[in-house]
C-alpha cells in the first residue's frame, strides 16, 4: 500500500546501483494518479514497455445494440515486475508522461492464460 493502491509490494531490486528508480512507483519517485485500468498484455516486443489491450462495449442507439471496441495502451514495466508475458492480466495506473506515448505504469500482475 506504499503507492496508494491496494496492490502487493514486489521484492526489492537485486542490483540497486543499476536500477532505474526514477520510473519505479514502488521504490522510486514516480507517483501514480488518475485512473487504474485492467487489461491483457498483447505485446512485449519493446524494452521496458508492454501493450495492454482493453475490450469494452459501446451502445449504438441507431441499431439499439452494443458494439465491441478495444483500446491498446502502452505501459512502462518497472524493473521489479520484469516477468510480464503475453497473455497476462495486469493492472496499470496513470502517471506523468514517461515518453511520447507512455503515461501508464504496470503496478500488478494478476495472472495469465494457463
Amino acid at each position: 500500500m506504499a503507492i496508494g493502491l491496494d496492490v502487493p509490494m514486489p521484492p526489492e531490486p537485486d542490483d540497486s546501483e543499476a536500477y532505474d528508480y526514477e520510473k519505479c512507483p514502488f521504490y522510486g519517485s514516480l507517483s501514480v494518479r488518475g485512473q487504474t485500468l485492467e487489461g491483457t498484455v498483447v505485446s512485449t516486443d519493446m524494452a521496458k514497455t508492454v501493450i495492454v489491450e482493453r475490450e469494452y462495449d459501446v451502445f449504438v442507439p441507431k441499431y439499439d445494440r452494443y458494439m465491441k471496441r478495444r483500446s491498446r495502451i502502452p505501459a512502462h514495466v518497472p524493473g521489479v515486475l520484469d516477468d510480464v508475458a503475453v497473455g497476462d492480466e495486469v493492472t496499470i495506473a496513470e502517471t506523468r508522461p514517461l515518453s511520447k506515448t507512455k503515461s501508464h505504469v504496470v503496478v500488478e500482475i494478476m495472472g495469465g492464460d494457463e
